[in-house]
């Protein structure tokens, strides 16, 4: 029987800790939080020191049970949850849980799921830290006040359903204001011109014009464009100058959670998720008993000593001495940083990226690569070049061109590593390059001297206009957050979610652009509540829970000074808060009966209806997100049964597009969403010559959840849909009726295989079956199956048979 409980967060880090540990030892998953604040109630006394009314949450009743009984019996219970003020907080209430008079209770923190680091941890217990416990506390509190005080009042001035929270209604103003400085931009023309030259020796160059006179010369319209080329025609070109400097480009830092979040081509939510199976150690890895990487929430850039020593030895043995720094590169925190625990790095430099590629999804082979590369090479040298830059003169004007060389690759040695693997090198040397407006930019220069004569080749104008700025991404967005001081890196992924869930944004090509109904929440809470979703304020109460955590001050003391104003701004909310369930005027008569027509939100959204209703029922949609095609310009089909034009609306599944014609008319056509994440308009139905095999009538091919299919017309009286055929026939009941295995989707869009003749025959497949007998057992046909360590195998279907043999994936798959 275990003398010692050890408690972890999740299933898979207690598979991995457990195979650390010997029989004195059991190990069990709370499955994160195991209480939190009542979801019935506010759950927190204002009155008596913000103290709250904790409750068991509902699923996790079992586990507590089991946890209860694991500790019956034990004299030490470990606390090993996650080394943040969130793995702390779970750890108090695990304890609150647990606590006994005969048990002791210790906390286990350690970075990486190693052996050695658990094993460190076991002999340096400690006790919970009641200032993080308290921090986090304070947190949890701040946003319940926010969310419990603000959104009722929202349900009531606007409508049920609706949030605000915290950090997330500040979230929302940054993209609402982005939008606003997008709407008020005003493009400014200006021209670029540059001149194709040829030296004494080739190659030829692209300069661009930097000067008239001595001084900077900004060529606003066509007019001017003409004039410079009118004044170098026949104009001799010379080289002015050539001056050559050693530039330095220095690696960057080990990636912290933010920049992870940032760098990573996967959303926010994701990247957390597969860092998150990369750090808790449940792949199976020969000679890997642990996590592939270290603890993935982090804003600190230290690294361990042990990991500099192993990082510097590889460095030496794959790149050489020149690629090995005197001393170890150090990187300085932020200064609001926790510094709680290290950079995100990999736990160990023997499991290389192309070693372990065999074991990991592409996703998480992805993301190892990009933490293991960035770690190699932030302690490598700087990146050097040559880089050159020429002056050319002609007519008074001045042409000037940059030429970069490298000299020594430094830490982008690294990501030639592996064919392909300079991508982030690139990136980091376009973001230098980024408004870099002195000059054209040249990859290799012919060897030039001040005083060479210059050949003109062509003279290229191109007019340009100034750009907006760009909407946020969810990289840029987390950039901006973090920048700011709002949140944290483990809140990042739960705020863009949220704005997502609640419609209050929507992704267009991968860029967030607020909804009609964000852009007012967001109004609403700018008049009522400045300090909620100012900046500044939110930052100061960041850093007033880092003072908590820091024993400045404490958790009872900075809600009250919170609270104190929060609820003067609530009372005048109540009364003053312009109640859209009402309406709002916007100027403007019904067409219909002359009436105002007045601003509302409704169950789907904002739209505009008639001030007499329900006597007159006019109404129509505010702006919503607008339908695209592949190549952004989007032309919508008009109605395929009367002609009128398709319009936007709104319903309780989403957005769909709907006949103008309505009620004569009731065509409608479904909303497809893209690869960048906005919405196409679905093809209309397309009526085939081809004639349904069961009641005769025309088959359609429509737009479906999962793309097109072909159906029967006279659906719902016929459900007949033709499905892709495998050429193998039923084994149940192919012979007698003829029918052949047809590829179907399951109702959450997985590929499977089954009779046609279902539900009157139920035989299916997982596996797509292949036209070929088992030369083993005779059975009719095998089957294929692809996996990622295997690659593609045929195999027989039959139980009793266990005929297999590799393939070569076709080169369509």
């Amino acid at each position: 029987m275990a003398k010692a409980l050890v408690v972890v967060e999740s299933p898979a880090k207690a598979k991995t800790i457990n195979k650390y540990l010997g029989r004195d030892y059991k190990v069990i998953a709370s499955m994160g939080h195991i209480r939190d604040l009542p979801k019935s109630k506010l759950g927190v006394d204002v009155d008596n020191d913000f103290a709250e009314e904790y409750v068991s949450i509902e699923s996790r009743k079992k586990v507590i049970k089991e946890l209860k009984d694991a500790a019956k019996d034990v004299s030490d219970i470990y606390v090993a949850t996650d080394p943040d003020r969130e793995g702390e907080a779970i750890g108090w209430h695990l304890i609150q849980e647990l606590k006994g008079k005969r048990r002791k209770i210790h906390r286990l923190t350690f970075n990486e799921i190693t052996k050695k680091a658990v094993q460190d941890a076991l002999k340096h217990p400690r006790e919970i830290d009641e200032k993080m416990v308290d921090a986090q506390r304070a947190r949890r509190v701040l946003d319940r006040l926010v969310g419990y005080k603000i959104s009722p009042l929202l349900w009531d001035k606007v409508r049920r359903g609706l949030s605000a929270g915290r950090v997330q209604s500040v979230a929302l103003k940054l993209v609402c204001d982005r939008e606003r400085a997008i709407e008020a931009f005003v493009p400014e023309e200006y021209w670029n011109i540059f001149a194709r030259l040829a030296g004494p020796q080739p190659p030829e160059f692209e300069a661009k014009l930097l000067k008239r006179g001595g001084e900077a010369i900004k060529v606003v319209n066509e007019e001017q464009s003409k004039s410079v080329l009118a004044d170098l025609e026949g104009a001799k070109w010379t080289v002015s100058s050539v001056t050559t400097k050693e530039r330095k480009r220095n690696a960057p830092a080990p990636f912290i959670t933010s920049k992870l979040q940032q760098a990573s081509r996967f959303p926010v939510k994701k990247t957390m998720m597969v860092a998150q199976q990369l750090y808790e150690g449940g792949i199976e890895i020969p000679n890997l008993a642990g996590g592939l990487i270290t603890y993935m929430r982090t804003d600190s850039v230290r690294v361990a000593d042990e990991a500099l020593t192993a990082v510097r030895d590889f460095i030496k043995t794959t790149f050489g001495d020149e690629f090995l720094p005197e001393k170890p590169n150090v990187y300085k925190s932020k200064a609001d940083a926790q510094d709680a625990h290290e950079a995100i790095r990999p736990t160990s430099l023997e499991h290389d990226p192309e070693t372990v590629k065999q074991y990991l999804t592409p996703d998480q082979y992805s993301l190892y690569r990009l933490i293991w590369n960035r770690f190699v090479a932030s302690q490598m040298p700087p990146a050097v070049f040559d880089e050159t830059t020429v002056d050319a003169i002609a007519g008074g004007y001045v042409f000037r061109v940059k030429g970069t060389v490298p000299k020594f690759a430094g830490w982008m040695a690294t990501y030639g590593l592996t064919p392909g693997e300079d991508a982030e090198a690139k990136d980091k040397d376009a973001e230098a390059k980024e408004g870099d407006d002195d000059g054209a930019v040249s990859g290799v220069l012919p060897p030039l001297s001040e005083g060479d004569p210059l050949e003109l080749k062509t003279l290229r104008p191109e007019q340009k206009f100034t750009q907006p700025p760009p909407r946020f991404s969810e990289a840029t967005l987390v950039k901006e957050l973090e920048e700011n001081g709002i949140g944290r890196p483990s809140t990042y992924a739960s705020i863009i979610a949220v704005l997502q869930d609640r419609e209050y944004v929507n992704k267009i090509e991968g860029r967030f652009k607020p909804s009609a109904l964000g852009r007012m929440i967001s109004d609403l809470l700018a008049t009522s509540f400045d300090d909620i979703i100012d900046v500044d304020y939110t930052r100061s109460l960041e850093d007033d829970l880092d003072k908590i955590e820091q024993g400045k001050t404490n958790y009872s003391k900075t809600l009250a000074e919170f609270y104190k104003k929060f609820k003067k701004d609530l009372a005048r909310a109540g009364k003053e808060m312009i109640d859209l369930k009402k309406g709002i005027e916007i100027g403007e008569a019904c067409d219909k009966c002359g009436s105002p027509m007045l601003k509302r939100v409704g169950k789907f959204g904002l739209f505009i209806a008639c001030s007499a209703y329900p006597d007159c029922t006019n109404t129509r949609e505010v702006e919503q997100q607008e339908p695209e095609s592949e190549n952004g310009e989007e032309e919508i089909e008009p109605c395929e049964n009367c002609g009128k034009p398709m319009a936007m609306k709104r319903g309780r599944f989403g957005q769909f597009l709907a006949c103008t014609g309505y009620p004569e008319c009731k065509t409608t056509r479904k909303l497809i969403a893209t690869k960048q994440g906005g919405l196409r308009a679905a093809k209309p139905d397309q009526v085939l010559d081809e004639k349904c095999p069961r009641c005769a009538s025309n088959l359609v091919v429509k737009q479906g959840r999962y793309g097109e299919f072909t159906a029967c017309t006279s659906y719902p009286e016929c459900k007949y849909v033709k499905h892709k055929t495998t050429g193998v026939k039923c084994p149940k009941d192919g012979e007698s009726a003829g029918g052949e295995i047809v590829e179907r989707k399951s109702k959450r869009g997985k590929v499977f295989f089954g009779c046609p003749n279902y539900p009157d025959c139920d035989f299916v497949l997982w596996n797509r079956p292949i036209v070929e007998p088992c030369p083993k057992c005779g059975a009719s046909f095998l089957v294929e199956k692809i996996t990622k360590r295997h690659g593609r195998q045929l195999l027989c279907n039959n139980e009793e048979c266990d005929y297999s043999r590799a393939e070569e994936l076709p080169e369509t798959a």
